[in-house]
């Protein structure tokens, strides 16, 4: 299945979601995965730190190696950000009356991606952070509990 269909998916099942020219945001998507790079979930929202932004669509997949985060210009150039293991800290769900939003904090910086379908964040925040974890595992990135003795 493509990036794009998936997309339409998630839109679909979570129609409240805020998402414009999601095609093009997915072509940055596909053009940035790397050979063997498999996407395990994908969602889009608005990345803005307001919810009454409603013009900044990104598209965030999820994959077996990373966090993609891409939006296509309208005129000319896209905006992309890759959010490898080792530079992801935490992510956070803040639910409105509305809307809701992911807070994915990084080391260096914190991407919001708002105007989300409030039934969505369950389901995001859930695949974001068993691929995190299970990525940290994968390359020793975990903290090792100490035993107390």
């Amino acid at each position: 299945m493509s990036t794009y269909e998936r997309v339409k998916q998630f839109l679909k099942k979570y129609p409240w979601t805020i998402a414009w020219r999601v095609k093009q945001h997915c072509k940055i998507i596909d053009k940035h995965l790397n050979p063997g790079e498999k996407i395990l979930y994908i969602f889009a929202g608005q990345k803005n730190d307001t919810m009454t932004e409603i013009f900044n669509t990104y598209v965030v997949a999820l994959t077996d190696k990373r966090i993609m985060v891409a939006t296509k210009r309208v005129f000319f150039g896209y905006f992309f950000t890759s959010v490898t293991p080792d530079m992801y800290n935490d992510l956070g769900v803040r639910k409105g009356l509305i809307f809701g939003s992911i807070v994915i904090d990084t080391i260096k910086e914190v991407i919001t991606i708002t105007n989300i379908d409030p039934r969505a964040l369950s389901e995001i925040e859930t695949n974001v952070t068993e691929v995190m974890i299970e990525q940290k595992k994968k390359y020793g990135l975990t903290q090792k509990k100490k035993n107390q003795e």
